[in-house]
């Protein structure tokens, strides 16, 4: 079982493979589907060490694009709200939201609360580039910083060998 393990790491790590599985993974762990992208891009990177780059670009975008998404998702459940409600739905998380701006995006990469501050955005109708912008910043600071750190406290290749 460990050898087939192996492999499969092995080729996902491939540039071909492993760059299309990080984007894959890190767009649907940004929406609203509870997911986590951090174990992809550090397989990579620890199986091919000069891949940190491009994984964590290719995470930062496929993450910003499903911030993106959940924005969007956001967008349409307010719109559809308003047509059967005919009136704004008003909550103390929305007014932060709102006090903050677009710039509340910069959070978007917090566990928990980061999905769902994307469809917030989207909901209130704030300025769709901006906020994909504050997106982008914050993921790829996450990132960068996760990928770092792990890469620092587990040096060396991965192995599954005991």
């Amino acid at each position: 079982m460990e050898a087939w393990l192996q492999q499969l790491l092995d080729l996902l790590a491939l540039p071909q493979y492993g760059l299309a599985t990080v984007f894959v993974v890190s767009t649907i762990s940004a929406t609203l589907l509870p997911a986590g992208s951090e174990f992809a891009v550090i397989g990579l990177v620890k199986l091919n060490p000069a891949m940190f780059w491009p994984a964590v670009l290719v995470a930062t975008l496929g993450n910003t694009l499903g911030g993106a998404i959940s924005w969007w998702m956001g967008y349409g459940a307010e719109t559809l709200y308003e047509r059967i409600q005919h009136k704004r739905l008003q909550l103390r998380a929305l007014s932060w939201l709102e006090g903050f701006g677009p710039k509340a995006c910069l959070l978007s990469w917090l566990p928990i609360v980061g999905d769902p501050l994307c469809a917030m955005a989207g909901w209130l109708k704030l300025p769709f580039w901006l906020c994909v912008m504050y997106m982008a910043i914050g993921k790829f600071l996450r990132y960068v910083i996760m990928t770092a750190a792990l890469m620092w406290i587990f040096p060396g290749p991965m192995t599954l060998s005991h």
